[in-house]
């Protein structure tokens, strides 16, 4: 048959899949039906895929609400209270045989860590004026011995208590120079890649106590601040990448900080981060 006398429909229904006439109408028909009904299979496990992606998002999202407890019901909370004050007591502080005080400088602020740590949303209502967010890290702020380090070492003991996803592993400046001058290196504290197989690091939560500290010295030809620096721009990127925290306390004031980490970094990468954080201010005199 003349493909000029093929019936237009059939030329344009072809072309739409990328055919063109071969000459033989019955052939042509027969190419142009199964090539609907394949786009038409495709479209439907296309559609089925999306469906079953979708399923095991919410199927995720499920089991990791499930992972944490309705810090809601009242009951929970305060049972969950009681157990974070009982390792304060009678864990991290025992050896030192002095109690864990709650007042006003820290009473808010122990109640937003435990409604942050178990993801409750309610936690993002107790300073709603400094719009904190369940999903940044945290940084706690203030002048020496008010309980910054000592705060973080009583949620890491409860989280681990309770087996929370959330918890961290509570450290400070100093072990990380430690195991930089040992291994040349701070895979542990960032990626930890050294037993990865196929480019899969397996970073995890963590606390770094007193940054800022003894950042003008240099162990082993290696300044702490450069160290401190690599560690949150590391940190940052496993946060936006892997969803793992890089919990900070320090002793510096906002501007302590702005002038503390604009040195050798004329772009202030690392300031810009500090968006990343619930900075959370801690006060009161020396608890020690």
């Amino acid at each position: 048959m003349n493909i000029s006398d093929y019936p237009d429909p059939l030329v344009e229904a072809l072309a739409e899949f990328g055919q063109k006439p071969t000459g033989n109408l019955d052939w042509d028909k027969a190419l142009l039906d199964t090539l609907k009904r394949r786009n038409s299979a495709d479209a439907v496990y296309e559609a089925l895929e999306i469906g079953n992606v979708l399923r095991r998002a919410e199927d995720d999202r499920r089991k990791a609400a499930q992972a944490f407890p309705d810090m809601a019901d009242p009951a929970i909370y305060q049972m969950h209270a009681r157990l974070f004050l009982y390792v304060a007591n009678s864990i991290v502080l025992a050896p030192q045989n002095r109690p864990f005080v709650v007042d006003d400088d820290n009473r808010s602020v122990i109640r937003f860590l435990l409604l942050y740590f178990n993801k409750s949303r309610l936690a993002e209502d107790i300073f709603p004026d400094r719009r904190y967010k369940l999903h940044k890290n945290i940084m706690l702020q203030g002048p020496p011995g008010v309980g910054k380090t000592l705060l973080m070492q009583c949620f890491s003991e409860y989280l681990r208590r309770t087996s929370s996803p959330r918890f961290f592993h509570n450290l400070s400046v100093t072990q990380m120079v430690n195991y930089y001058t040992i291994h040349n290196n701070l895979d542990r504290y960032t990626f930890n890649e050294e037993d990865s197989k196929g480019f899969c690091p397996k970073p995890e939560n963590v606390c770094l106590n007193d940054v800022g500290l003894n950042d003008d010295k240099v162990f082993y030809g290696m300044n702490t601040a450069v160290l401190t620096d690599d560690f949150l721009l590391a940190r940052n990127d496993i946060w936006a990448t892997y969803g793992k925290f890089a919990h900070i306390t320090t002793n510096l004031t906002d501007a302590a900080l702005t002038v503390r980490f604009s040195k050798g970094d004329k772009y202030q990468r690392i300031i810009d981060r500090f968006k990343t954080y619930n900075v959370i201010p801690l006060t009161g005199t020396s608890r020690r």
